[in-house]
This record gives structure tokens, sequence and C-alpha cells, in this order.
């Protein structure tokens, strides 16, 4: 009977080690993918901590939005129309008009960083 117990215990641990060793290949593997796609070096760096800060990455701020480029001016009217349309008092829902202030913030950090480096391009041209 003990022989018996000792047996599944050994291939339950077994199945529960091969499971954690996937999943912890699976997430080093998104990693790198996200790595990747925030474009590595230091400004994937900003990017990463712009995406931490904010909680939303370019890509959704911008689907929120209903942006296909970041343009400062169609970022305002949007982003005004949206959080207007979604006031509680009209019926919206507080929970929608938080996600597109959020994007919002995301986009303009965008903004500022592009400016910024635009700024650094002038003063150094090379």
């Amino acid at each position: 009977m003990a022989k018996y117990i000792a047996q599944i215990i050994v291939l339950g641990a077994q199945v529960v080690g091969k499971a954690f060793a996937r999943a912890l290949k699976q997430e080093i593997a998104a990693s790198q993918e996200a790595a990747k796609r925030a474009g590595g070096g230091p400004q994937g760096a900003k990017r990463a901590a712009a995406n931490a800060s904010s909680g939303l990455t370019l890509e959704e701020a911008m689907q929120i939005l209903n942006i296909d480029k970041i343009d400062p001016e169609k970022l305002k009217n949007n982003y005004e129309h949206l959080f207007s349309v979604n006031e509680k008092a009209k019926g919206g829902s507080f929970y929608l008009q938080s996600k597109i202030v959020r994007a919002k913030e995301r986009l303009d950090i965008e903004i500022k960083d592009k400016q910024s480096s635009d700024t650094q391009k002038q003063a150094n041209p090379s």
C-alpha cells in the first residue's frame, strides 16, 4: 500500500514539474517577443516603462481612442468625444471613461517622448 502511495506522489510531482517547466518556457518566449516588439535598447526600455506606468501598450491605447497614427489634434478630438459619450449622467460607464483617460495618458507620454527626441536631433545634428 505504501509503495502505491509513493508511486502516486512521484508521478504527481513529475506532472507538476513538467507543467511548471512548460509554463516557464512559454513565459520566457513571451518576454522575448515583447522585448522584440518594444524595439530593444534604450528606446525599448522607455516604451516598456511607459507601458508599465500607464498599464496599456501603445497599440492598445491607439485602439481605445480609435486612431491609426499619433496625431495630437485627432487624439484630442477622439478623446473629448469618447469621454463625453461615456459620462455617467448620459448612461455611460465610469470604467470606460477611465480606460479612455489612461489611453490618452499613454499617448501623451509617446508624444512627449517624440517631441523631446526631435528637439535633441535638432540640437545635435550629426
